[in-house]
């Protein structure tokens, strides 16, 4: 049997458009979804009448959708394909996003888990189709692909309270109107689910490779690293800090005199720079043998960040810009230490299962404990303490996940 002869330039030149088109599009969904949440949250919770602590946890939804479904997300890629399983989550989050815009009873809550799903899938997938795609510039690509998430997640951010202001809809326009970037996202990658280039045995290297070599360090081991567990540590604990931003940072600033209005550009500002920070974060990753001070500075800018909002809120502007340029430094640093403290992908895809999985529960609580913690005191001092507590300890899991050694790797073995 002759094998298929190899595709021409043209075709391949296509083929690569269409996949970068597809992990740009991908990586656009991924948090504007979310982030056009926060400043509209008051006017959500007068309409549904709910609290500070149902209002935070309603944010934490789709965070505590990624802890449940990344472990499972690779194992689904492997049955249907890389490309069914991120295709068909484009759907899944497109159908969640009007369902949380409907008003109908519960649908809000509904939607929004599933929406958290979906974009777990997302999460998970789209760094093995880069691993697989752009098996070189993993680094680079990541910083990539956080930056346009940065960007889109700011921009729905900034209009969520104008496109609210728009009709009768409300909230409900302003939050269901991102459904359209998960469609047009589908079309983009539709001509690569008819292809279906990949085979099911390139899915599985590039997603979970179950059936390769024995390695030193096995999905269950990985749990019993210190290394792991500080990378862990580090993606959950700066999460925290982004998540609970984004739910609560308009508030804290409307209760400290700025406009809701103001808040929400405020909330773009914050994201336009996550860019920034990602940015700068790819282009430094790999000209560093360790990553520690890198994401120590992060981690001061966090504490200066929340520190300034607390002592000086009246300069929010610079605080939210600190803030911004941090999250997009260290979500970088954190995605990419999946590959950079792992030998091959199998280790990698063990990692960034524990990693995303505990990481993403621990911030799932971070946006509901301040909620709670605010309700409890009547004022937004102590939550901010709490968030400088959480700085240190993204200071001091950075520098530990940061050092430049292995999963595995015994400390004899290191030079």
């Amino acid at each position: 049997m002759s094998s298929a002869p190899p595709p021409v330039p043209r075709e391949r030149a296509l083929r690569a458009g269409l996949v970068l088109a597809g992990v740009l599009l991908l990586a656009a969904n991924l948090r504007a979804g979310i982030t056009s949440v926060g400043p509209v949250l008051g006017e959500i919770r007068s309409d549904l009448q709910i609290g500070g602590t149902a209002a935070s946890f309603l944010v934490a939804l789709p965070v505590i959708g990624f802890a449940v479904i990344s472990p499972i997300a690779p194992g689904i890629a492997r049955r249907v394909g890389l490309e069914p399983a991120l295709g068909g989550s484009l759907l899944v989050l497109a159908a969640a996003i009007v369902l949380r815009s409907v008003p109908l009873p519960g649908a809000i809550w509904v939607g929004t888990a599933i929406l958290g799903a979906a974009i777990a899938m997302i999460n998970v997938l789209l760094p093995a189709l880069i691993k697989r795609e752009y098996p070189d510039r993993v680094g680079q690509m990541t910083g990539f692909y956080s930056a346009l998430q940065s960007g889109v997640a700011a921009l729905a951010a900034g209009l969520s309270v104008p496109i609210a202001g728009m009709t009768g809809a409300g909230w409900r326009l302003s939050l269901g109107i991102w459904a359209a970037l998960a469609l047009i996202g589908f079309a983009v990658f539709l001509p690569q689910l008819r292809a279906h280039h990949s085979s099911k045995r390139a899915d599985a290297a590039a997603v979970d490779s179950t059936d390769a070599p024995a390695d030193p360090v096995h999905v269950g081991a990985m749990w019993r690293s210190p290394l792991a567990w500080m990378v862990t540590l580090y993606l959950g604990l700066q999460s925290t800090i982004y998540y609970t931003a984004v739910t609560w940072w308009p508030t804290v600033e409307h209760e400290g005199g700025l406009s809701i209005t103001g808040a929400g550009w405020h909330q773009f500002i914050f994201q336009g720079f996550g860019i920034v920070g990602s940015l700068t974060a790819a282009a430094l990753l790999h000209r560093l043998r360790a990553q520690s001070g890198l994401a120590a500075v992060a981690a001061l800018l966090v504490f200066v960040g929340v520190g300034g909002q607390l002592l000086l809120p009246a300069l929010g502007v610079v605080w939210v810009i600190f803030l911004g340029a941090a999250g997009g430094a260290s979500i970088t640093v954190a995605l990419s230490l999946f590959g950079l403290r792992t030998r091959n992908h199998h280790q990698a895809a063990a990692l960034s299962g524990m990693g995303q999985s505990v990481g993403y529960l621990i911030a799932a609580f971070g946006p509901i404990l301040v909620g709670a913690l605010h309700d409890a005191t009547g004022s937004w001092e102590w939550p901010l303490i709490a968030l400088l507590i959480v700085s240190v300890g993204i200071f001091i899991t950075g520098i530990f996940a940061g050092r430049a050694r292995f999963v595995g790797e015994r400390a004899s073995a290191r030079r």
